[in-house]
């Protein structure tokens, strides 16, 4: 309950202040008195407005008065993908930055992110619209990542890919019609981008990928959970990275 906020005043204030917000659930049907001038306010600032009915409402507030609004905030503040990329670049000269197009379970997010620590990731990227963001959930199953691992929320991830590339890295996707992962050289500035559970990669930004990638499958499954998938693609990056390439 820590990261909700519960009410038109708090969530008011919490704007005002500059608070990292993930997004405000507002009562479905027509605004009226503060609640306008609050939504107006958030989506001017491009603050993911959701409606729910009622119902929603009272079960998320938990019986708080909620006055037909709750934000959800951030469990940690956001960096800008201009400082990721910048760090990274100084850091090493072959950075590694996951991309995570859509992905809504907050438990694969947060496991992506502790194993994006492990493998020395430079930094974690995800959209403003239809990604879960830094809750509370997804900093308890990062096991601490959260503190560590800087996590860019941008507007447009097709946008984003292209401004990686032009900072050279390479935009690996990985799909499952790809080519083996273990024969691609994956050395390198690596830009890799995980999938939603569901649907995978989306289809502009599969577009902008300059290569797919897969993990090979040898029984009946031939998916994987995105954060099993996302963890195995990043050690195979690791290994190339410390054998110089494709061995």
């Amino acid at each position: 309950m820590e990261n909700r906020i519960i009410g038109r005043n708090p969530v008011s204030e919490a704007i005002k202040s500059g608070r990292e917000i993930d997004k405000i659930i507002v009562k479905k049907g027509e605004y009226e008195g503060s609640l306008i001038a609050l939504v107006k306010k958030a989506k001017s600032l491009k603050i993911p407005v959701v409606e729910a009915d009622r119902a929603k409402l009272d079960a998320l507030s938990d019986g708080g008065n909620h006055q037909g609004v709750i934000a959800f905030a951030a469990a940690h503040s956001y960096a800008d993908i201009r400082d990721i990329v910048r760090a990274a670049k100084e850091k090493s000269r072959n950075p590694l930055i996951i991309i995570l197009d859509k992905i809504t379970d907050p438990h694969n997010f947060g496991s992506i992110l502790r194993t994006a620590n492990c493998a020395g990731a430079d930094g974690v990227v995800i959209s403003k619209r239809g990604s879960v963001g830094l809750s509370e959930v997804v900093a308890k199953t990062s096991a601490g990542a959260i503190e560590y691992t800087p996590v860019a929320k941008v507007t447009n991830i097709a946008e984003t890919l292209e401004l990686l590339k032009k900072e050279g890295f390479w935009v690996v996707g990985a799909e499952a019609e790809g080519e083996s992962m273990y024969e691609k050289d994956l050395t390198g500035p690596i830009a890799l981008v995980i999938g939603s559970e569901g649907d995978g990669i989306s289809r502009l930004v599969k577009q902008k990928c300059d290569f797919l990638v897969k993990i090979n499958m040898y029984g009946e499954i031939n998916s994987l959970n995105a954060s099993v998938a996302a963890g195995i693609m990043m050690y195979e990056i690791v290994r190339q990275k410390e054998n110089g390439g494709v061995k």
